[in-house]
């Protein structure tokens, strides 16, 4: 797994790339949070996610709890095939904010 991290139009925009499992979790983990602390608005985009278990959704509703605390916005971005059927099983898919692209995030 890798971890990007750019600001576009206001937004910290964490991209998540390959598999998003135990092992790699608790460092988007720590990414996600990091930025919610600096108090910034995070999307996170798994548009290159081939696989992510239940510690990767954990650490995203994770953030998002976060983020709904402090008042500050918290999406996924283009989110792939494979991150969204499991979103998907667990019914996620629609708690979190969902959108194919920044120009879509409204506050």
């Amino acid at each position: 797994m890798e971890i990007k991290k750019r600001n576009e139009s206001g937004y910290s925009i964490i991209s998540l790339v390959g598999e998003v499992d135990l092992h790699f979790s608790p460092k988007a983990r720590e990414e996600i949070l990091k930025a919610l602390k600096n108090n910034e608005n995070v999307l996170v985009e798994l548009s290159e996610v081939s696989y992510i278990d239940s510690s990767g959704i954990a650490s995203l509703v994770e953030g998002y709890q976060m983020s709904k605390k402090s008042g500050q916005t918290f999406g996924l971005l283009s989110v792939s095939n494979a991150a969204m059927q499991v979103l998907k099983l667990a019914r996620l898919d629609s708690v979190f904010p969902i959108y194919d692209n920044v120009e879509d995030v409204k506050d």
